[in-house]
């Protein structure tokens, strides 16, 4: 579907890139011709990615360690990467998620999905966007959004709350900063598999096939499929399109909002509790 060298001399930041969409976006834009650059907060599996995808691509690959949610570090990793040559684009893909009932959520949890949802974006984005105005540069920032931002989800609140924050600060900054040469996109995707994702925030096998019954495509979405999209959004094929949130979800949303509204029907007192996280001992 694409030239090989769509996104040749393209320089590429994905924050979460170790893994899942990042990992899939990052394979993708190596393909295309992009250098890249991951970063997350575990090192070793960074490291891990790097290596698989640079003797899979035959690409430029570099892994940082960074938590986004600290902004000072966020500012030393872009000075570490501008120090070499300036960002092209920026992919905020690093997200928290989990379900439960917002009454037993923990002050702690709630900071955790908004600092690395909502904070850690608001990071990113500010760090690259002061240097490519200082500069006079061109920039392209894509953001990984959700299907449930504008409208909300019980049951996974935190998340809601934050996503809506990066949407908002999406189309705020395309008008604001589209004059002098910075665009900003996001994606909304539906449900895409990831190793463990499902296993994670689905307690019973069945609720997946709800979760089936529930999309007009009686399917799931591909990593593939959000790395295509994700590739023509950040490329300059797509220069005019800005501000806008593009939803890939097969047209679940338009058979109903809040894609986790239902689970108060459905869920036991007991898949509650096993959704708990469990402390390390």
């Amino acid at each position: 579907m694409f030239h090989p060298d769509l996104l040749a001399n393209k320089r590429i930041l994905i924050t979460g890139g170790g893994t899942g969409l990042g990992k899939a976006m990052a394979q993708r834009f190596l393909e295309l011709g992009a250098a890249v650059h991951i970063c997350g907060r575990r090192e070793e599996v960074l490291e891990q990615t790097a290596a698989e995808l640079s003797v899979a691509t035959n690409g430029e690959i570099h892994a940082i360690a960074c938590d986004v949610r600290n902004r000072e570090a966020v500012e030393a990793m872009i000075d570490e990467i501008w120090s070499e040559a300036p960002l092209d684009i920026l992919v905020n893909n690093a997200a928290g998620n989990f379900i439960a009932r917002t009454e037993e959520v923990s002050p702690r949890a709630w900071e955790s999905v908004i600092g690395i949802v909502l904070m850690g974006t608001l990071h990113c984005t500010m760090a690259c966007g002061r240097r490519w105005l200082k500069e006079k540069r061109n920039g392209t920032v894509l953001s990984i959004s959700t299907t449930y931002a504008p409208v909300g989800s019980a049951y996974v609140v935190p998340s809601a709350v934050s996503k809506a924050g990066v949407d908002a600060l999406t189309r705020s900054l395309a008008v604001e900063w589209g004059n002098r040469g910075i665009r900003l996109n996001g994606i909304a995707p539906g449900p895409i598999p990831t190793q463990g994702a499902f296993s994670r925030v689905l307690p019973r096998p069945e609720l997946e096939a709800m979760a089936l019954d529930h999309n007009p495509m009686h399917r799931f979405g591909t990593t593939e499929e959000l790395a295509n999209l994700a590739a023509f959004l950040v490329s300059d094929g797509s220069s005019y399109i800005n501000g806008e949130i593009i939803r890939m979800d097969g047209g679940e949303f338009l058979q109903g909002a809040g894609a986790f509204s239902n689970l108060g029907r459905i869920l036991t007192d007991a898949d509650w509790e096993s959704l708990k996280p469990r402390k390390k001992s």
